[in-house]
């Protein structure tokens, strides 16, 4: 359920699937997913699919992770990056290998602290995290290089767009649940360039914290 072999397997299948930056690719077989979910689900972690942490909340599925995380650190290395819903916080460690600073924000309590926990676990120290309503962004910090969302807003709320740094990525799921799509936007010479990507399906993004 948790050897070498069976994380080789579901790196196979991001191959497959058209996953090509071998970085990301090595971070995702490295990481054990298994240790994101309720033991009860353990033997489903290297299944490409996205499975339920709690709170009406998922761990997304390994092919949506590397491709958002691919899109975000495509053709460079990143400083700073944002992540909008730690959830798990399976995509912050994925993203921690490949950048040199995380900041990540969770609105529900519970799993702010249980990421905190698995992060400090795996050694993982390169990660910021704060129990906050990621829709304002973390702008203390800012700019960054990259801003990851991990659900989905009817629109982008325009405080990320101004945390941006120029030349800066924002990779985010758009619209209602049945017709979310994937975006990536760039910011040049202080303008926003749109990429529409794919099909995705996240949870909405919800304003307000819960304890």
């Amino acid at each position: 359920m948790t050897s070498a072999r069976t994380r080789e397997r579901m790196v196979t299948r991001l191959i497959e699937q058209d996953i090509r930056n071998w970085e990301v690719l090595d971070a995702i077989r490295t990481l054990p997913r298994h240790f994101f979910v309720d033991e009860a689900l353990a033997h489903r972690a290297y299944e490409d699919t996205a499975l339920p942490i709690g709170y009406q909340q998922t761990i997304s599925q390994p092919y949506v992770v590397a491709r958002m995380t691919e899109r975000l650190v495509e053709g460079r290395r990143l400083g700073k990056v944002l992540e909008i819903g730690t959830g798990s916080g399976y995509q912050t460690a994925v993203l921690a290998q490949l950048v040199e600073h995380v900041y990540s924000l969770e609105r529900i309590r519970p799993l702010h602290d249980r990421a905190r926990h698995r992060l400090n676990a795996l050694k993982i120290y390169n990660v910021f995290l704060r129990h906050a309503d990621g829709g304002m962004g973390w702008p203390d910090k800012g700019p960054y290089d990259g801003i990851l969302v991990t659900a989905s807003p009817e629109r982008v709320p325009p405080e990320l767009f101004e945390q941006l740094a120029e030349g800066g990525r924002l990779v985010i799921p758009l619209g209602p649940q049945e017709a979310q799509v994937l975006h990536r936007y760039t910011k040049v010479d202080g303008q926003i360039q749109e990429e529409v990507l794919e099909a995705v399906r996240f949870v909405p993004l919800v304003k307000g914290l819960q304890r």
